[in-house]
C-alpha cells in the first residue's frame, strides 16, 4: 500500500464507527500489532524514548523522523505520529517540522499544547491555536491528505479544566485539526461533552487503564482509541518483574511465564 492509499484509509477510518489505533514502540511490536488485525497504528513518544533509555520527550526531531521512516517502511498499515510539541515553540518552526514529518510517509500526526514547564504547563491560547494552524498549512502545502490531530493536555499536566479544554479543542478544530484529543479525560460526562463540542469532527480518547470498554466509548461517540505508552509499560513491567526476581532473589521462576521461544520466534517468520 503506497503512502497515498494509507492516508486515504486512515481518513476513512475516522469517518464513521470506532477503531483502536494502538501504539507500538519499535518495528517488532508494530508487526505483531498488524498481525493481530489492527488497521492503523500510532507512535508513542514515551515508548520510543524508553526504548532508547530516556524519559518521555527526550528524543530529538531527527530521531523521531527516523523512527517514523522505519515504521512506514516496515509495515503496511497507516502510521500516525505522536509529534509531541512539534519540536518547536513558534508556529513557523512547527510548520517546518511538520513538513519534514509528512515527507516520512506517515498518514497522520498530532500537535499538543503542553510546554513542559511546570509553572506554565500549557502554551498561551492564541499561540497554541496558531501552532495548530501552522501545522495545517504545512500539510496543505505538501498536498498530502494527512489527518491532523489537535491535542489539549490540561488533564495530564495539572490543569484539568473541562471548559478550557473544550475552548482549546474547538479552536484547534477551527484552525484545521481533523481530529481532537484530550488525553486524561476518563468520565462519560467529560468525553460526551467534548464529542458534542467538536462534532462532527472525530475525537480520540486515550485508554491507559481499564476505565471503559471499546463498546462504551463507541456509544459515547468516540471515533478513535489509542493507548499511548501503555503497551510499552506492560512489556517493561513484565521485564522488570522477572529481572528483579533474578537480581534480588536469585530466582528464575518468572521466566517460565513467557511464551515458548519457538512459538514467539515464529511470529516474526514473515
Amino acid at each position: 500500500m503506497n503512502p497515498a492509499a494509507r492516508r486515504e484509509l486512515f481518513r476513512e477510518l475516522h469517518a464513521s464507527g470506532c477503531f483502536v489505533c494502538p501504539n507500538p514502540w519499535d518495528i517488532g511490536s508494530a508487526r505483531l500489532l498488524v498481525q493481530l488485525g489492527f488497521k492503523a497504528l500510532a507512535t508513542t513518544s514515551s515508548g520510543l524514548a524508553w526504548s532508547l533509555g530516556r524519559r518521555d520527550n527526550g528524543v530529538s526531531l531527527e530521531e523521531a523522523l527516523g523512527h517514523y521512516r522505519l515504521l512506514v517502511d516496515s509495515i503496511d498499515v497507516p502510521i500516525s505520529a505522536d509529534f509531541e510539541r512539534g519540536f518547536a515553540i513558534e508556529p513557523a518552526g512547527v510548520g517546518r517540522n511538520v513538513a519534514a514529518a509528512v515527507a516520512t510517509g506517515i498518514a497522520g500526526l498530532s500537535i499538543e499544547d503542553s510546554t513542559g514547564e511546570g509553572s506554565a504547563p500549557l502554551f498561551d491560547f492564541t499561540l497554541a491555536t496558531e501552532r495548530v494552524r501552522a501545522a495545517r498549512q504545512a500539510i496543505d502545502e505538501s498536498g498530502a491528505s494527512i489527518v491532523l490531530t489537535g491535542r489539549s493536555e490540561g488533564f495530564i499536566v495539572g490543569r484539568p479544566d473541562l471548559a478550557e479544554t473544550i475552548r482549546r479543542l474547538t479552536a484547534y478544530a477551527d484552525a484545521g485539526a481533523d481530529c481532537l484529543f484530550a488525553p486524561g479525560i476518563r468520565s462519560k460526562t467529560e468525553i460526551v461533552a467534548i464529542v458534542d463540542a467538536v462534532r462532527p469532527k472525530p475525537v480520540n480518547v486515550l485508554v491507559g487503564s481499564d476505565f471503559a470498554k471499546m463498546a462504551e466509548l463507541a456509544e459515547w461517540g468516540v471515533r478513535r482509541i489509542s493507548v499511548g505508552g501503555a503497551l510499552a509499560r506492560v512489556a517493561w513491567t513484565s521485564f522488570l518483574h522477572a529481572a528483579r526476581d533474578i537480581a534480588q532473589h536469585g530466582s528464575f521462576g518468572s521466566l517460565g511465564c513467557a511464551i515458548p521461544f519457538a512459538e514467539f520466534d515464529a511470529l516474526f517468520d514473515i
